[in-house]
């Protein structure tokens, strides 16, 4: 397999563009070949299965989903408030909302993992990692809740992502308005058992 880190990149992208427009049926290596303008056979050279192929669409999506670098240098600064809590998640469903086709090219790597058994270990090893890295920059942040919380934040807020960006219930902005109600919802019951956070 060739090791080229841009390239590999290059390919992932393009192949996340297909899987969102397409779905999982129409993720080909020849259709991210045409869709990275790249020669024939150049995407099994670097992924040489199917799986290999869904399980580095599955890194890259996290890759190009993670906060900018200022959000990071940022956690522990803020007040440990749930304000903050809510500005966080505001971002996320922000950044997510923004970037279209990898929120659902994720969701498209989830239903086809829930018939690919390989791609469902190599997906959930990646959910789970990247949920523990939620964890702890909750915890460095200080905020309310703990695991439990956060898992429910994460059920919530995929479900109004797949509301915003696939059918919705009722108009955009209705949606978004809930998210504060959402998170103060789910948070606002440790407050009183961490006298450190704030409302």
């Amino acid at each position: 397999m060739s090791a080229n880190p841009s390239r590999r990149n290059l390919l992932a992208d393009a192949g996340l563009r297909v899987l969102a427009r397409e779905g999982a049926r129409g993720l080909t290596h020849r259709a991210v070949d045409r869709e990275a303008a790249v020669p024939t056979g150049t995407t099994a050279n670097y992924f040489n299965s199917r799986e290999a192929l869904l399980g580095a669409l599955a890194s890259r999506i996290f890759e190009r989903l993670a906060p900018p670098h200022e959000v990071f240098e940022q956690v522990g600064t803020l007040p440990p408030t749930l304000e903050t809590a809510i500005h966080y998640i505001q971002d996320i469903v922000l950044r997510t909302t923004r970037s279209k086709d990898l929120t659902l090219a994720l969701f498209e790597l989830r239903l086809e993992a829930a018939r690919r058994p390989e791609l469902a270990r190599i997906l959930q090893e990646t959910l789970a990692r990247n949920f523990q890295l939620d964890l702890m920059f909750h915890r460095q942040a200080r905020l309310p809740g703990d695991a439990a919380e956060i898992a429910m934040l994460h059920f919530a807020i995929d479900g109004l992502l797949l509301d915003l960006l696939t059918v919705p219930i009722q108009q955009k902005e209705q949606t978004l308005a809930l998210v504060p109600i959402l998170v103060t919802r789910i948070l606002a019951p440790h407050l009183e058992m961490d006298p450190s956070v704030q409302t």
